[in-house]
């Protein structure tokens, strides 16, 4: 009889993860002016890997342990931080880690048919997934 090991919980994953995590904020730290700045991104960054239900401000600040969700907004609305180059910098992260001659990089843009207007980027524009103009938000996914 062949016993399986049970999958590790994202939370061991996260875990086993900590000292890349590191690296890669150090990586784009320097990216960040003002120190504050630069931890809030770093637990941002661990917030979003982290084992949350729904990836908003609210559960992203609880998930790293901000009271409200105002230091998260901050960061991603008014913070001073170069997006080009901490763009660049994952990139170069994510080939340097995983590239792969052989491998093919999957594009998808999905509809997200949202009610209200409260969530980032919902407007009536065109959603595949409804085949039609209504309030949605658009996200793409690379795998």
């Amino acid at each position: 009889m062949v016993m399986l090991s049970p999958e590790p919980t994202p939370l061991a994953q996260i875990n086993d993860w900590s000292d890349d995590l590191t690296a890669l904020h150090a990586q784009i730290a320097p990216r960040f002016e003002r120190p504050e700045v630069r931890a809030r991104a770093g637990r941002y960054l661990a917030g979003l890997l982290g084992p949350v239900e729904r990836r908003n401000g609210w559960h992203l600040a609880e998930q790293i342990g901000e009271r409200t969700p105002d230091g998260v907004q901050r960061l991603l609305r008014t913070a001073r931080w170069d997006a080009e180059a901490v763009r660049d910098d994952l990139r170069a992260y994510v080939v340097d880690h995983f590239g792969d001659r052989t491998a093919v990089l999957v594009i998808d843009e999905t509809g997200f048919l949202k009610k209200g207007t409260k969530s980032a980027g919902v407007a009536r524009q065109y959603s595949g997934t409804a085949g039609r103009i209504e309030n949605c938000q658009i996200g793409v996914f690379l795998a």
